[in-house]
């Protein structure tokens, strides 16, 4: 529900948006242009500055002094009327003051789209849809990132997803002020709010009736300061009963022209200054640095409406079109989905395909769906995501309180099989919910619950494969999702490792292949070898020849680096590990780059503690290449044999020689005492509930055997503290990467 109130006012109004954030932005300048050539003498009186300014304009008639400090004297000649823009401290003119008509009319269009009242009411609406998007986006982004303390950590998604959360993020507080200070404009111009402009003081019945004393020794005028000013409008010339009216920041007031005495004043109400103050803010008048400020977040605007209807655009477009779909009431096979940004229904579908080429009739929905109607069907597959901290997805917000409605059926067994990100502390919990929840009701499972790392292919090809040997049918599961566009890579270096082994291992380093581009020299310019833009910790996605599915390989270089580096150990038939220790320099790969910003040291003097084994030293000898500032850096890392694959040994050595590793704690496993990295972090116990006392942070990468090992090692080893791993990685201070 909460991504509807969001997409529809934005679908609705993304045209109107756009164009008062671009008016915005032109409007927001002119505070600040205007500030530019004020000056306000201090301790200047506005009888002063009247005294100045009539010696160079006896006809003067009205002083205006606007918002940002710039005087304005608005005067009569033969020719007829006139302003100029003056000194306050000569009362000199400075320039003819000439409003700009483009200023104006761009005014106009933000304020009513030249259209008058249909114009002022369609903003008024604008301004309303403005505020629903800013208060539905922030929740949205909230939820989708864990929480109001984790709004600026790192976003995950696609480009424009993630540019489009990026910006909101840091435009929000504006676009939300604006969208509130011009709803009360909007709502006082048609009258349904006061703004207290009406009130005005009584006009004096009589006046002293004297000769006019000169300006500048009126004691009214005297009183009041120049920055305190509005308009000062002069009395009619020979006509006694006339007075001064002057208007101040604080209320208005009419003043004889012969005493200087105040006849009648009326202080501003507090309903005029609540709207004054909403003026200023809306527009900057008077804070030329707020103007700026908002002009910056209007600019937002346009580009949030483009990224906003993109990101609408590619979800309609990714909605599941399930071929075959069994009817509910005939289906022997239920699969149910729960989706935020339908990326799970493209697994779906492929599950979906397998299971009728098998012979299953089958029917896929939405997990807000669920119902009773299932009567034929035996087997129930649930297929989910998780939504921000374990909340559900979109398509399963309803599902659980469907399954108290629905009783369980002891013949029907069911599978759950959860996606996510293990970055999050909250790993595919709303999958275990639903897990939990079907036992509880008395449903049978079929098989454990399974979860599904960052989209692995590899993983759900495995679950593929204990579904078919449950249900005694060959079952092959192959989803190709749609990756980026890939780049193409020559391989530079390549430094082999245990070439005894039956896994022996190999780090590639790869440049950008020369671009084999035609064309005018200017397009080959363009189109000149470079590298994408990644970090240590990213992924690379590799399709072997002849293989649907990427390989993902995290890098240990980043692009600063002017190389792309990988850490790769052949497996038994595994076809891209192979396919890569094939390559010899020259060759040409393509590849794509799978940004994994959860995964990377915070910023910060805090120690950091780099665990890895085997090739998941990659990442981790990255970090400590990018720690220039050599911040605290500790890695143990364990291996098979250091006579064959001590992996990075040369650059550890320079590493620790420059200080940019503080320390190395080895553990190899394949010697006379061989160990564990688990086991050396026990060993070191005390020196790590040290690190972790001063504030530091954990890394892990390797093999999910591995990283449960460390867990537990952790666990015990930080026990005395009264912390754990769950709270560490609460905090931001435990990530991992495990394959």
């Amino acid at each position: 529900m909460l991504r509807q109130w969001h997409s529809l006012p934005g679908l609705i109004s993304a045209l109107l948006v756009m164009l008062l954030g671009m008016t915005g932005a032109i409007l927001s300048l002119d505070p600040a242009l205007d500030r530019l050539g004020t000056s306000a003498p201090a301790g200047v009186s506005v009888a002063e500055l009247a005294g100045r300014v009539v010696q160079h304009y006896p006809a003067a008639e009205q002083i205006q002094r606007t918002p940002s400090g710039s005087l304005i004297v608005y005067y009569s000649t033969d020719s007829g009327a006139r302003a100029d823009l003056v000194d306050p401290a000569s009362g000199k003119a400075i320039a003819a003051f000439v409003p700009s008509a483009f200023s104006r009319w761009v005014k106009q269009l933000h304020r009513s789209l030249l259209l008058d009242t249909p114009g002022r009411v369609a903003v008024g609406i604008t301004a309303l849809a403005m505020l629903v998007l800013c208060i539905s986006g922030l929740l949205l982004l909230v939820k989708r990132v864990g929480g109001w303390r984790q709004i600026y950590r790192p976003l995950h998604g696609s480009a424009s997803q993630r540019l489009h959360a990026a910006v909101g993020r840091v435009a929000a507080a504006g676009l939300l002020l604006s969208a509130l200070t011009g709803m009360y404009m909007s709502a006082a111009t048609f009258g349904l709010v006061a703004d207290g402009m009406q009130a005005e003081p009584d006009f004096p019945a009589t006046t002293s009736g004297g000769p006019p004393a000169p300006v500048a020794r009126l004691p009214a005028l005297m009183a009041t300061r120049l920055t305190d000013l509005r308009e000062l409008v002069f009395p009619i010339p020979g006509d006694r009963s006339s007075v001064y009216t002057l208007r101040t920041m604080q209320g208005d007031a009419y003043v004889d022209q012969a005493s200087g005495a105040r006849l009648a004043y009326r202080a501003h109400s507090g309903v005029r200054e609540a709207y004054e103050l909403v003026y200023q803010l809306h527009t900057g008048q008077g804070l030329w640095w707020l103007g700026l400020v908002l002009g910056l977040c209007a600019l937002c605007a346009p580009w949030l409406a483009v990224t906003g209807v993109t990101v609408w655009w590619r979800r309609q477009r990714a909605k599941p079109r399930i071929a075959g779909n069994s009817a509910a009431q005939l289906a022997d096979t239920v699969i149910l989905v729960g989706s935020e940004n339908n990326s799970t229904w493209g697994f779906a579908r492929v599950f979906h395909d397998a299971l009728r080429a098998a012979g299953q009739r089958v029917h896929t929905a939405p997990m807000n769906q669920f119902s009773s109607r299932y009567k034929a069907a035996a087997k129930l597959f649930v297929l989910t995501s998780t939504y921000g901290d374990g909340a559900a997805p979109a398509s399963a917000s309803q599902f659980l309180d469907l399954l108290d409605r629905v009783p369980a059926n002891p013949a029907r067994q069911f599978a759950v099989l959860g996606f996510g990100d293990s970055q999050f502390a909250q790993f595919c919990q709303f999958a275990r919910d639903v897990d939990a929840a079907l036992l509880s009701h008395g449903w049978q499972p079929m098989l454990a619950l399974a979860t599904i790392d960052r989209q692995s292919t590899q993983q759900f090809a495995q679950w593929g494969n204990a579904v078919g040997e449950r249900l005694g049918i060959e079952l092959r599961l192959e989803h190709t999702p749609v990756h980026p566009r890939t780049f193409l890579l020559r391989l530079e270096e390549r430094i082999d490792y245990g070439a005894q082994e039956q896994q022996p291992t190999v780090v590639l380093r790869f440049g950008a292949a020369p671009a084999q581009v035609s064309g005018l020299w200017f397009q080959r310019l363009l189109r000149r070898r470079r590298l994408p833009r990644f970090e240590a910790g990213d992924l690379a996605g590799v399709i072997a020849p002849g293989s649907p599915m990427p390989r993902f390989y995290s890098l240990a270089s980043g692009a600063r680096d002017g190389i792309l580096e990988i850490c790769v150990r052949r497996q038994p038939g595994g076809l891209c590990s192979t396919y890569l220790h094939g390559l010899q320099p020259g060759d040409l790969i393509e590849a794509f780059i799978h940004p994994n910003p959860a995964f990377r040291p915070a910023s910060g003097k805090a120690p950091v503690i780099l665990i890895g084994a085997g090739t998941g030293i990659g990442p981790l000898a990255g970090f400590i290449r990018n720690n220039t500032g050599k911040h605290p850096m500790y890695l143990y890392w364990g291996g098979r044999d250091p006579a064959s694959d001590f992996l990075y040994q040369p650059e550890l050595r320079n590493y620790l020689a420059d200080r940019r590793l503080t320390q190395l704690h080895t553990a190899f496993s394949r010697v006379e005492n061989g160990t564990h990295v688990q086991n050396r972090l026990t060993d070191d116990a005390e020196h790590m509930r040290t690190l972790i006392a001063d504030g530091g942070q954990v890394l892990v990468c390797g093999s999910s055997a591995m990283a449960a090992g460390v867990r537990a090692a952790l666990d015990t080893i930080l026990a005395p503290l009264k912390l754990n791993v769950a709270t560490l990685r609460t905090c931001g201070r435990y990530r991992e990467d495990v394959f």
